[in-house]
């Protein structure tokens, strides 16, 4: 038999097959604490719960077009960073059927986060605490702008917390960091961010000191303005060779 053969004869209802989806973690920083663009589902399972924006892979459709389509249609976003961030397949993670879901990680700076905000007003921005340290892992609170807390449809606080985890484990050795600052930037924004990405205070001078031996930042020769008090210099990211 030639593969030709086989494949004129294969039963491709032999195996029962799963859905995919795609979900989006689209993090932003608000308040000092990593915040995710959630919607609201209009229809069960889970009718009236924030989730993640996502949905289903068309037969035809590439998962990373899938997740592009999901980006513009549900946060009105047509152009991102997108990277997948991990699978989830947990048997029972949906209650309709058997569904796999390929949750992607997009970080969105101020002006990018902001904007989605305004494109799309049903888009809720909910700040993440995270009540461990370092990169043990663990469940994550998400709440309301009101800091109400929120329980989200499905496993999407275990894809937040997930999220959560990725960001600890690549920030000491990525530019991950820099995604969510301008192209110009103080010392200060780069240590909040960093507090903000690890949940804890850091030495000034320590951190600082750690930014500048690792070669990632260079001066610029300008200072931030606005200030009341003698301005900041400002720094720009230096790609690594």
């Amino acid at each position: 038999m030639t593969e030709a053969d086989f494949l004129d004869d294969y039963d491709p209802a032999a195996f029962e097959r799963p859905s995919v989806t795609v979900d989006l973690v689209l993090l932003g920083l608000h308040e000092g604490r990593p915040t995710a663009l959630l919607v609201k589902r209009g229809q069960h399972p889970f009718a009236g719960q924030w989730a993640l924006p996502g949905g289903f892979v068309g037969i035809d459709e590439g998962i990373d077009e899938a997740a592009r389509r999901i980006l513009h249609d549900k946060a009105g976003i047509r152009s991102a960073h997108l990277e997948q961030l991990y699978t989830f397949g947990s048997v029972k993670r949906d209650p309709r059927m058997r569904i796999i879901s390929v949750a992607y990680l997009g970080l969105l700076a101020n002006d990018a986060f902001e904007s989605a905000l305004k494109e799309t007003p049903t888009l809720l921005p909910a700040g993440i605490d995270v009540p461990w340290q370092g990169e043990k892992g663990g469940p994550v609170e998400v709440q309301s702008p009101g800091h109400e807390p929120l329980t989200l449809a499905f496993d999407h606080a275990d894809i937040l917390a997930m999220a959560i985890l990725r960001l600890r484990g690549k920030l000491d050795y990525s530019d991950v960091g820099f995604a969510w600052l301008p192209k110009h930037f103080t010392l200060r924004q780069l240590q909040d961010v960093h507090e903000a990405i690890l949940g804890i205070s850091l030495n000034k001078p320590a951190f600082r000191r750690r930014m500048l031996d690792k070669g990632w930042i260079e001066g610029t020769g300008e200072r931030e303005t606005g200030a009341s008090f003698r301005p900041a210099e400002l720094y720009r990211y230096k790609p690594q060779n």
